[in-house]
């Protein structure tokens, strides 16, 4: 991992933690769940902050996982010597599993924001919605297309965060929400116009931290500990060992075949192409992009 693929920063009471891969989506490597943790750990641990502030720079939050190249930063998830048993022992250790890793903004006793804005698909979803809060731009989209093929939901929070008939539907179609939908469904809480959401997320984490961090402390383990009583931590080990056996289906191996083979493109046109949606959609459907507006925050002729 370079160096700067994640990036922690510091203002007043806030801490930050940038991903940072623009030009691939901030697609997630293993270094960067590393991390991740690591930055989370060192927030807990700082007596000055109050509120992690979770975001991604470029154009997206983050797409996902990065599955491109074989996998080859990922030994347990490649098909050669593929073991199944090491892939159970990897996904349900608390110690080594990725999950826990992003549960750690869930688990740790400061608030924590995720600030969403273009893509947020697969483990970038899961992420976001381990967050305590989570606002967007209007325009940004969630989704899990693993529920297509080579993959599980992971963390459960797609399903905990929605109701009965909303989890079900976009578990079993795979589809997109904009920001927008997901703040009305209330799958996330709230969104605001691109050009908003930085200082919109600046506020809010301010506010936060104008609060005793004990009396944050508190009114947060209390909630959590209502979600955890409803078993959201055995969701959070069958999740994992579920997707381990949906990467390895034929389907799940053809997918990253192909991706290896003939790039992620190819293999995103494959499993998208027949619904028309995410990067396969019309143009109308694709996230405006943060680099196409100008510093005073209105958008250019030519953005979306």
């Amino acid at each position: 991992m370079a160096e700067d693929d994640v990036l922690y920063g510091k203002s007043g009471a806030v801490a930050s933690i940038t991903l940072n891969r623009p030009e691939k989506y901030n697609t997630i490597r293993v270094e960067m769940a590393l991390a991740i943790d690591e930055m989370l750990s060192a927030a807990n641990r700082d007596n000055d902050v109050r509120v992690i502030v979770l975001e991604g720079a470029g154009d997206s939050f983050c797409a996902g996982f990065d599955f491109s190249n074989g996998l080859e930063h990922h030994q347990v998830f490649k098909e050669d010597g593929y073991d199944p048993g090491m892939d159970v022992y990897t996904s349900a250790n608390s110690y080594i599993g990725r999950i826990p890793i992003y549960m750690g903004m869930w688990r740790g006793l400061k608030p924590t924001i995720a600030k969403v804005h273009g893509w947020c698909l697969g483990v970038g979803s899961e992420m976001a919605l381990c967050a305590d809060l989570v606002i967007a731009s209007h325009d940004a989209r969630f989704g899990t297309p693993y529920a297509r093929v080579w993959g599980c939901h992971l963390s459960g929070m797609w399903i905990y965060r929605l109701g009965l008939a909303r989890a079900k539907y976009y578990a079993l179609t795979g589809e997109w929400v904009s920001g927008k939908q997901a703040a009305d469904m209330e799958l996330i809480n709230f969104s605001y116009p691109l050009e908003e959401l930085d200082d919109r997320a600046t506020a809010l984490a301010e506010k936060l931290a104008k609060i005793p961090l004990t009396q944050l402390a508190a009114m947060k383990l209390i909630v959590n500990q209502a979600y955890d009583n409803m078993g959201l931590q055995s969701t959070q080990i069958l999740g994992p060992i579920l997707d381990g056996a949906m990467r390895n289906t034929p389907e799940g191996r053809d997918f990253v075949r192909r991706a290896r083979a003939e790039g992620v493109k190819s293999a995103v046109t494959g499993r998208d192409g027949p619904f028309g949606d995410y990067s396969q959609g019309p143009a109308e459907d694709q996230p405006r992009k943060r680099s196409q507006l100008p510093q005073d925050g209105t958008t250019r002729a030519t953005g979306a």
